[in-house]
C-alpha cells in the first residue's frame, strides 16, 4: 500500500487520482484523514466514472423523503435468487417530480419493492455520506416489459394448474340478489353501486367485506375478505356472488390484482366473481380469472340490474307463451267436447242397443246353464237320497240285531231267573255279599229268593 507525506490540507487544491499520488513518494505523510481518503475516492470516480449509464436493477426498497426518492437496489442470482450486488441510489426532487408522474401514467404502477426497472444513473461520492447512484432518468418501458413478462408467466402457470377458466365455468343465479361485496367501505364507487341497486325496481341485498384496495397490502387483504364470505357461504346458500369493486382510486396502485394466490382464490372460489376495479387499461390478471370484467362499480351494478331484468323477460315472454298455448289449447279441446257432445245421443243410443242385445244373450246363456245345473243337480240329489234311504234301512237292520242280542244277553243275566232255578242273594244294606270276610256279631242281613226273603242276625 502506498504511503504519503507532507499531504496537503483539506483546503488544499485537489489531488489529481490515485495514480498521480502514488507519484509524489516521501513528498507525502505516513497517513490520511478519512476525509483526504474519501477525497482521493471522490475524485477518482469522477475522473473514471465520468458519464451516465443506464441500469437494469430490481428495487428492495423505495421511498420518498421531502420531496426526494430514495431507492436501494438488487440483482438476484437467476439460480438461487441469491442477491448478488447491491446499491443505494437517489433522485433528487428537481428530477423527481417529472419522472415520478410520466412512470406511473405510463406503467400504472408506482414505484415500489421488487418491480424492475431500467434507471439512468451516474456515480456520485461524497466524503461524509459515501458513494451512491444519482437517478435522471427511468425507462417505463423496461418496465412494462418485465410486467407484462411476468403477467404471462403467471397466466401460463394458472392454464397449467387448470384453473384459470373455472370461474367461467359457474352460472350466475337466475335470481342473483344476495351480493357479497368486497370493497373499500369509503370507497365512492362502493356508494356508486349501492345507490343504483337500490334505485333500481329489484330487491338487492348487500354486504360489505370491507378490504384495503390499493398498495402492497392488497392481495391479502382480498383474500382474507374472500375466507370470510367463504366461511359464511359454506353451510348455507347466504350469497349469490361477489363483487369485487374499486373504483376512486389511483391507477397506479394496480399492482396488487396481478398477484398469483390472489388469482388462484378468485379463480377456484366456489361463487360467481363479478369485478369491478375501475380502470381503462389492459385486463389486470384477478379480471382475466373472475366471472364477469367490467369496468366501474356502477357497471357492476347495472350487470346485476340487467341479470335481473333479462330474467323477469324471459318469466313474463315464458307467461306470455304459456297463456297463449294454454289459450289455443283450451279453444281445440272445447271445439273436440262440443263435437262429442253432439255426437254422443247417436253414440248411446247404438250403444245401448248394443249392450241390451249383449245382456239379453248372456241372460238366455245364463239361464240354459242355470237350467243345466239345476238338472244335473236334481239327479245327483236322486242318487244321493236312493243310497240315504238304503244307508239309512241298513244301519236300522244291524241295530235292531244287535239290540236283540244285547235283549237275549240282558235276559240270561236276569237275577231273577237264578233265584228261580234255586240260587238266592245275600244283601247287607242293600249291596251283595260276596265274602263272609266283611261281617261282623250283630250285624243284619237279608236273604232274597225266588219267592221272599230271610233277614237274620249274624251272633
Amino acid at each position: 500500500m502506498a504511503r504519503y507525506n507532507n499531504f496537503s490540507s483539506p483546503t488544499s487544491p485537489p489531488l489529481e487520482g490515485l495514480g498521480e499520488a502514488s507519484r509524489l513518494g516521501e513528498t507525502f505523510r505516513e497517513s490520511l484523514t478519512l476525509y483526504e481518503l474519501n477525497s482521493l475516492v471522490r475524485q477518482t470516480i469522477e475522473q473514471t466514472l465520468d458519464r451516465e449509464y443506464w441500469v437494469e436493477a430490481e428495487l428492495s426498497e423505495c421511498r420518498e423523503s421531502r420531496g426526494h426518492c430514495y431507492m436501494e437496489l438488487v440483482q438476484k442470482d437467476i439460480l438461487g435468487n441469491t442477491p448478488v450486488a447491491r446499491a443505494s441510489a437517489k433522485c433528487w426532487r428537481s428530477q423527481w417530480t417529472m419522472i415520478q408522474p410520466y412512470f406511473e401514467r405510463t406503467t400504472g404502477q408506482t414505484l415500489h419493492a421488487g418491480l424492475k426497472v431500467k434507471l439512468k444513473v451516474y456515480a456520485q461520492f461524497h466524503e461524509a455520506f459515501g458513494f451512491s447512484w444519482i437517478v435522471t432518468d427511468i425507462d417505463p418501458a423496461f418496465t412494462l416489459g418485465d410486467m407484462a413478462q411476468r403477467r404471462q408467466q403467471i397466466i401460463k402457470q394458472l392454464k397449467e394448474e387448470g384453473i384459470f377458466d373455472l370461474q367461467k365455468e359457474l352460472g350466475l343465479p337466475l335470481f342473483c340478489q344476495n351480493i357479497a361485496v368486497i370493497s373499500s367501505e369509503t370507497a365512492a364507487g362502493y356508494g356508486d353501486f349501492c345507490k343504483q341497486l337500490n334505485e333500481s325496481k329489484f330487491a338487492f341485498h348487500t354486504e360489505l367485506f370491507p378490504a384495503i384496495m390499493q398498495g402492497e397490502q392488497v392481495e391479502q387483504s382480498i383474500i382474507n375478505a374472500l375466507n370470510q364470505i367463504y366461511s359464511l357461504n359454506s353451510n348455507l346458500s347466504k350469497f349469490d356472488c361477489v363483487v369485487i369493486i374499486r373504483g376512486g382510486g389511483a391507477t397506479a396502485d394496480m399492482s396488487g390484482f396481478d398477484s398469483k394466490p390472489l388469482a388462484e382464490n378468485v379463480a377456484q372460489f366456489p361463487l360467481p366473481i363479478i369485478t369491478g376495479i375501475g380502470h381503462d387499461r389492459d385486463e389486470c390478471i384477478l379480471d382475466m380469472v373472475s366471472h364477469t370484467r367490467v369496468k366501474t362499480p356502477t357497471a357492476a351494478a347495472a350487470l346485476l340490474v340487467d341479470h335481473l331484468e333479462t330474467v323477469l323477460n324471459v318469466i313474463d315472454d315464458a307467461q306470455k307463451r304459456i297463456t297463449h298455448y294454454s289459450t289455443g289449447r283450451l279453444t281445440v279441446m272445447s271445439s273436440q267436447l262440443s263435437a262429442i257432445a253432439s255426437m254422443l245421443p247417436a253414440l248411446f243410443g247404438t250403444v245401448k242397443t248394443r249392450q241390451e242385445a249383449r245382456l239379453e244373450m248372456a241372460f238366455r246363456r245364463i239361464a240354459a246353464s242355470m237350467q243345466q245345473k239345476v238338472v244335473s243337480q236334481q239327479g245327483r240329489l236322486d242318487n244321493f237320497r236312493q243310497r240315504l234311504i238304503m244307508q239309512a234301512e241298513h244301519n236300522l237292520t244291524k241295530r235292531r240285531h244287535n239290540l236283540q242280542m244285547a235283549e237275549e244277553k240282558t235276559t240270561s243275566l236276569d237275577p231273577a231267573r237264578l233265584l228261580k232255578r234255586g240260587y238266592s242273594i245275600t244283601l247287607k244294606d242293600g249291596k251283595a255279599i260276596k265274602t263272609a270276610d266283611g261281617l261282623k256279631k250283630g250285624d243284619e242281613i237279608e236273604t232274597r229268593l225266588y219267592q221272599g226273603t230271610i233277614k237274620s242276625t249274624i251272633k
